[in-house]
């Protein structure tokens, strides 16, 4: 199973920049987006209607804001949204598809926003997400969790970590929350795999050409539960895929 994740930064926006002929010649068998920003019936019928997948949707409340949504080759036994929680619920952050015991989720943590006005929150949420998804692990369901966390997890995670201590996506309480994410059964594979390899970023700022100078951030993730771990083949990151300020991570399982 191949499973790509991006976070589009606007699923209308993307749609203008080859998205389809992206994700037709990626074939994968389930993609995940976050930050669509748009509810379906404000989508091109193209969007909704691609050949050999279905589309599910997690739109936020809150118009052009935030929302999940997940491309399927294989129709899935369950669609679920949310994670119990109205507060985050309500701004369409988490969507998962099941097949069988075998959850894929599209996640899409929040930012915790300069001087870390919605830290708190954020440091919530990752709580909250954690918990959710052990309770689940326990009752004998695997997951496949992917998506823009807003985390920066660690040094080796930003071109300019002594920059970034008090930046959000960095903050030490938050870099915590993933520790304890981890620690809680659930594994990194792209830095498993990967461990030293510098230079691995998603997400570049718009401003001063970061892309071109590769001075960014990889806050994209694909993590899987400790029963997973050994289905894991590789996993990647896509860095030459544009028209988002981030690009698309990968995992396959066999």
């Amino acid at each position: 199973m191949k499973i790509l994740a991006w976070n589009v930064n606007g699923l209308r926006s993307i749609h203008g920049k080859g998205f389809l002929p992206w994700l037709l010649g990626e074939k994968p068998d389930v993609l995940c987006l976050q930050e669509i920003k748009a509810r379906p019936d404000q989508l091109d019928p193209a969007l909704l209607e691609v050949k050999g997948y279905e589309a599910v949707f997690n739109p936020a409340q809150r118009p052009g804001y935030s929302g999940t949504a997940i491309y399927t080759r294989t129709r899935p036994d369950e669609v679920w949204t949310g994670i119990g929680a109205p507060k985050f619920d309500v701004e369409g952050r988490v969507l998962g598809v099941r097949f069988g015991t075998l959850n894929v989720v599209s996640a899409y943590f929040p930012n915790s926003q300069e001087a870390g006005a919605r830290l708190d929150y954020k440091v919530e949420f990752c709580r909250t997400i954690t918990r959710h998804l052990k309770s689940r692990v326990g009752k004998g369901q695997d997951f496949v969790l992917t998506g823009d966390y807003n985390i920066a997890h660690e040094e080796i995670d930003l071109a300019r970590p002594d920059d970034n201590h008090e930046s959000p996506g960095f903050f030490p309480e938050e870099r915590e929350a993933m520790t304890r994410f981890l620690a809680a059964g659930f594994h990194d594979v792209f830095r498993e795999l990967h461990p030293g390899k510098t230079g691995a970023y998603t997400w570049w700022s718009y401003r001063t050409d970061a892309r071109a100078r590769n001075v960014g951030w990889r806050i994209d993730y694909t993590n899987v539960n400790a029963r997973l771990r050994d289905r894991v083949k590789r996993a990647w990151i896509l860095p030459e895929v544009r028209g988002s300020d981030h690009c698309p991570v990968g995992l396959e399982l066999e």
